[in-house]
């Protein structure tokens, strides 16, 4: 006789009730590791905002020094040699410091509770997935996380500083004067980091696009060329209207369209597999 092979033990079924109760768990404790971080944020109101947030303003800035460098030694002017920037920071509300205190800390306790809020989504969908798939819930929440960092780490050492400086030294006449509010400061980094720190998500996205079937290594082949433009459309929007930041931003997301290229065919390959078998 043949040996069946042994099937794996079903989960418990849950009603839609249950699965809302569980998510709801999920997301209290998600919310509650935010508060957290950012209660702890709030406590290095010196470190977060005149080291951190204030530095891409600084002349003296990390970036600011590599891409002065890097101008001079292949003899272009990019206008990153520089003292000081020609701007002012102020606040013009009575509650302005403190409110932008208060988002600020919330917004730096969502980047460094990441990788829990992360675990928390995993554990809600790994019910779902064979049990040879939950064994790479570790490597999936590191993947998810040093993506996330990474493109924080872009954001803040890349589009920000190119961002302040072309907009901190833009004047349509020497009369007036940039005087620029906290809240449109700290409006413009926060945008610039979150947004290229979801941006570098895109290979975990096409993973599960890919495993769902939504898309196909085939499809992201065809539609490089649009793809591209969207790439040069969405660096023009999260950075300033010159074509030097905008290809210094564009390439790395290529890149990572390219790598996601690559996931979707592994993904694609072992979904047919399962399919054969």
């Amino acid at each position: 006789m043949d040996r069946i092979a042994p099937q794996e033990e079903p989960e418990n079924e849950m009603s839609f009730l249950d699965h809302l109760e569980e998510l709801r768990w999920h997301l209290i404790r998600s919310v509650l590791a935010v508060v957290i971080a950012g209660g702890i944020a709030f406590l290095l109101k010196g470190f977060i905002f005149d080291i951190l947030l204030f530095g891409p303003s600084k002349g003296d800035f990390f970036s600011y020094n590599m891409l002065c460098r890097m101008s001079t030694f292949i003899g272009i002017d990019g206008g990153f040699c520089f003292e000081e920037l020609p701007f002012k920071i102020q606040s013009r509300t009575m509650g302005g410091q403190f409110s932008a205190h208060v988002w600020t800390s919330i917004t730096a306790g969502f980047i460094i509770a990441f990788p829990y809020v992360i675990y928390e989504f995993w554990k809600f969908v790994a019910p779902a997935m064979h049990s040879n798939e939950r064994k790479h819930a570790k490597g999936f929440i590191f993947v998810t996380s040093f993506l996330f960092f990474l493109g924080v780490l872009f954001g803040y050492y890349v589009v920000t500083p190119l961002s302040i400086n072309f907009l901190g030294k833009y004047q349509v006449s020497d009369i007036v004067l940039n005087e620029f509010d906290l809240s449109s400061y700290i409006s413009l980094v926060r945008a610039s980091v979150l947004a290229s720190g979801l941006i570098f998500e895109l290979p975990i996205v096409i993973y599960f696009l890919t495993k769902v079937g939504v898309v196909t290594p085939q499809f992201l082949k065809t539609y490089r060329k649009y793809a591209l433009v969207i790439v040069l459309v969405l660096s023009a929007v999260i950075t300033p209207p010159d074509i030097v930041s905008q290809i210094i931003v564009a390439i790395p997301v290529l890149i990572l369209y390219e790598v996601s290229i690559v996931i979707s065919k592994f993904m694609y390959k072992k979904e047919e597999e399962k399919i054969k078998n």
